[in-house]
């Protein structure tokens, strides 16, 4: 008899916390991978002329379109920090189970504040 599991219901099996990290550093990326263009567009048409630098301006003023960008820059800083944690693992550093628990709380924390900081740049910041 085997130590297979039996039960393969996705509903009730739990993950570790690590482990649902990893998947959305995979996530990231995907994104990354799809607003990239959104984001070369952007920066094309912005540095175009002044006409296409003020039509990205307006863009950005419309909220659904901030929130996508929002979005994509917030994927960017996730799967860099979450690429860091996966280097140091490369080298051998934090690979235990204790050090894991640490360094993914850290990457929470560190995206947390990164994603707050590019919040208070475009909502707040755009206001003055």
């Amino acid at each position: 008899m085997t130590n297979r599991p039996v039960n393969l219901d996705l509903r009730t099996i739990r993950m570790p916390f690590v482990a649902t990290l990893s998947i959305l550093h995979r996530i990231s990326g995907i994104l990354i991978f799809l607003g990239t263009p959104i984001l070369l567009w952007m920066l094309s048409e912005s540095l175009s002329s002044a006409e296409g630098f003020q039509s990205v301006v307006i863009l950005l003023d419309n909220l659904f379109y901030k929130l996508i960008f929002l979005g994509i820059l917030a994927a960017f800083g996730y799967h860099i920090i979450a690429g860091i944690k996966h280097l140091f693992m490369d080298r051998g550093i934090g690979e235990t189970e204790e050090s894991a628990k640490v360094t993914t709380v850290l990457v929470v924390v560190f995206s947390l504040i990164w994603f707050v900081f590019l919040g208070m740049q475009l909502f707040v910041g755009a206001q003055s």
